[in-house]
């Protein structure tokens, strides 16, 4: 099994910096006073966004 150094690790998550691994896909479940019934959002967040996702009200 090859190893891999960690200078080279770091050198390559700086090359991937804001490349598609840094998003996740979250979903919320919401509510509907009226009726009851759920709805989901979903979206496709940076992921040091995900706590103000799940924090919003809305």
């Amino acid at each position: 099994m090859a190893k891999v150094s960690k200078n080279a690790r770091v050198a390559q998550r700086a090359a991937n910096q804001g490349s598609g691994r840094d998003y996740v896909k979250v979903i919320k479940s919401i509510k509907d006073a009226e009726s009851g019934k759920y709805t989901y959002k979903e979206m496709m967040i940076h992921k040091d966004k995900v706590k103000e996702f799940f924090a919003d009200k809305k």
